[in-house]
């Protein structure tokens, strides 16, 4: 009797096996070191082990398709993940309030990216994700963006380290000012909920100051994340026009297609949020959509430190660490600006 045989692994998954499995081993460690340390967090955990790893030990190009395939795709699905568990309607309403300082926060925080970025002469896609980062949501407004302006992969990562030295420094200083300021726990929760760039260093911040600020504060984080979206669609149709005027100066024809540079997957964000907002993803099973959405979250960015290069990253220099600095001193000052100016504090 002759045995059976297996069916032969399909090429795409041949090609692609070995730099997804370091990616997912390397994540499964950054998950865990993230819950032992979470004001670090597993996503930074990720980046910079696979960072690492790519410099100490130069993974083979055998590794390049799936890390490529892990550092993109497995990132466009963690986004859309992230929308069965944000409520747009109870973001909305009650985020109303924050709405006006985030709108200036925001407006600030590219504008500086912009003019101090060009003093900096920090080149323009590194300078955007910097600007992106600290107006929205850190890490994962830098990860939303990332496949529509299509940036070098050691620029990302040089963002998100950057983003992440100043959130640490946030959570640390952002409860001493507030007491020194005397702020009250509504005005606190407005000041790092648009202030600080990631969520955890924002939930740290703010209910390390007052439980009421920690709670107010994640409302408003929340709200900023939202605007995620109409961002990402005003980069796609930036980058399409881009794309239009290189061509008819190059004197050829343009193959410029809305369809192929409209990032999809913010349109299943929407779904994904149309889906929750409506109340049709059991309670049972919302927790088990975040722990996979955060995990796919820490894949890819593992993914991306696995393509990093330091020696790139160290021609870079000082200018891009300086540029968020700045850009977050000047979102931090605006918001307590515009909250003194309209009676919030």
């Amino acid at each position: 009797m002759n045995a059976v045989s297996l069916p032969a692994a399909s090429p795409a998954l041949r090609l692609h096996a070995s730099g997804l499995l370091l990616a997912f081993a390397i994540a499964l460690a950054a998950w865990w070191l993230g819950r032992q340390v979470p004001l670090i967090g597993g996503p930074v955990f990720g980046i910079v082990i696979g960072i690492a790893v790519r410099n100490l030990f130069a993974p083979g190009e055998n590794f390049s398709p799936g890390i490529q395939f892990a550092s993109k795709q497995i990132l466009q699905w963690s986004i859309i993940a992230l929308g069965f568990g944000l409520s747009l309607t109870q973001v909305a309403k009650t985020g109303l309030h924050s709405l006006a300082v985030t709108l200036v926060t925001m407006t600030v925080a590219f504008v500086t990216a912009l003019l101090l970025g060009r003093v900096l002469k920090v080149h323009d896609k590194l300078k955007l994700l910097i600007g992106v980062g600290t107006a929205i949501c850190g890490g994962s407004a830098i990860a939303a963006v990332t496949p529509i302006i299509k940036p070098d992969d050691h620029d990302t990562a040089f963002a998100i380290s950057t983003i992440f030295l100043f959130n640490i420094v946030a959570v640390l200083l952002f409860p001493l000012l507030g007491h020194a300021l005397h702020l009250s726990d509504l005005g606190f929760g407005l000041w790092a909920g648009t202030a600080i760039n990631d969520t955890s260093s924002v939930v740290a911040a703010g209910y390390s100051y007052s439980t009421a600020a920690g709670d107010y504060a994640t409302i408003v984080k929340l709200t900023r994340a939202t605007l995620i979206i109409p961002i990402c669609l005003v980069l796609a149709i930036a980058v399409a026009m881009r794309e239009k005027r290189a061509a008819k100066h190059a004197g050829v024809t343009s193959d410029f297609s809305l369809r192929r540079i409209f990032p999809w997957f913010i349109l299943w964000f929407l779904v994904a949020s149309a889906v929750r907002t409506a109340g049709l993803v059991p309670v049972a099973i919302q927790p088990a959509i975040h722990l996979a959405a955060e995990f796919m979250i820490i894949v890819a960015l593992t993914a991306i430190g696995l393509s990093a290069n330091l020696r790139k990253m160290a021609s870079t220099g000082v200018r891009p660490i300086l540029l968020g600095l700045g850009v977050w001193a000047a979102v931090a000052v605006s918001s307590l600006l515009v909250q003194v100016v309209m009676g919030q504090l």
